[in-house]
């Protein structure tokens, strides 16, 4: 079989003796097929099998789209007046005509969906395929890795649009739009997440949102943003200062900045993940800064902007060349403001590379 990951989760199904695995998450999906796309509340799932060739189920007009992929296999469409499970079961029971179990995504199925695989093949035993999923998108080949390159590249430009475009009096909004309006420009059809501009006290939310209030001498900015080049994602963090900021602004810059690169500096195959959250948290907290350091050193990125592993103090797993994830320590001060400076990181042979590369010194505009 051509498609290499298939073939994989093929071989951990006969291991396991699972006959069956239905996948509907769009990023596995999109992993397992090279076919993305928003189903929403409609059915789009691809069906896995031991010993038998598979199949993608999905509504008529997406077929066409993923005939342009390069699937090989039985593509089965349907109408929006039609019942996809009924078609589901024909499909099933022609390759396995009994199935005591069946592999889902446990985290992503609804309760709906798993009624109708129960009604639908007699109350199968339904385990989880996350794990596996998870394991084989934790090391990205070679295309991942330039396509991830590329997103990080974009992201860097969407930070300098962003900087260039601060000027006292403009609103948040304003901002965030200039940015999204020139990456759609280049071609950026969607970003990872909801775009970040926030500016003064509104820093010290880690996840703010974006309005109406306008930039002032001695505010903090900062920018979260990423996009989704060719189905996989990037996520930066810069922050800057329009005018001189205070000792105060200046200290949680200077601590942030200092535990992002000596996070970075750790980074190598055989590190465990939990070393790179404590080396950052350790200087932070050092400086009297540690209750404000409110999330995790970063998260796994790829086809989700947030995925497998999760970059915590309590995570023994150690890194891997070809591991893709972020480092972005923060501290938030209410009524004061925050900083968060935040890196795509690779791990390489020998060390790590980043694919964001924007500059990091505090930038007084």
């Amino acid at each position: 079989m051509k498609n290499q990951r298939l073939q994989q989760l093929m071989d951990w199904m006969k291991t396991e003796d699972i006959p069956v695995s239905m996948i509907t998450s769009k990023a596995n999906v999109f992993y397992l097929t090279k076919f993305y796309t928003d189903p929403h509340e409609r059915l789009v799932a691809l069906f896995v099998f031991a010993d038998h060739a598979p199949f993608l189920i999905a509504p008529n007009m997406e077929k066409e789209q993923i005939k342009a992929t390069g699937w090989e296999h039985e593509i089965i469409g349907y109408s929006d007046t039609d019942n996809p499970w009924e078609l589901v079961k024909v499909a099933v029971e022609k390759r396995v005509p009994a199935i005591n179990k069946l592999a889902m995504e446990k985290e992503h199925v609804i309760y709906e969906r798993a009624e109708k695989i129960n009604e639908a093949f007699q109350s199968p035993t339904l385990v989880s395929v996350e794990d596996k999923l998870r394991e084989l998108r934790l090391i990205k080949d070679e295309e991942e890795i330039s396509l991830l390159k590329e997103a990080g590249k974009l992201a860097d430009f969407g930070v300098e649009v962003g900087v260039s475009a601060i000027k006292e009096g403009r609103t948040e909004l304003e901002v965030l739009a200039t940015i999204e309006y020139e990456l759609k420009k280049k071609g950026i059809l969607a970003m990872s997440f909801s775009t970040m501009v926030l500016t003064g006290e509104k820093t010290a939310a880690p996840h703010g949102k974006p309005g109406l209030t306008m930039m002032r001498k001695g505010d903090l900015i900062l920018f979260d943003l990423g996009v989704v080049y060719q189905g996989y994602c990037s996520d930066i963090t810069r922050t800057v200062a329009l005018g001189e900021v205070n000792d105060r602004q200046r200290e949680i810059y200077e601590t942030v900045l200092q535990a992002e690169l000596a996070a970075l500096h750790i980074c190598k195959p055989g590190e465990q993940i939990g070393n790179i959250d404590q080396t950052a948290r350790s200087i932070i907290t050092d400086k009297g800064y540690g209750d404000y350091f409110t999330h995790r050193i970063g998260h796994g990125l790829g086809i989700d902007v947030h995925e497998f592993p999760s970059m915590t103090h309590t995570n023994t797993r150690p890194l891997q060349a070809g591991m893709t994830f972020t480092i972005e320590p923060g501290i938030y001060l209410p009524g004061v403001g925050g900083v968060r400076i935040e890196d795509d990181v690779l791990i390489t042979e020998n060390g790590f590379t980043t694919f964001t590369s924007y500059p990091k010194e505090l930038q007084i505009l």
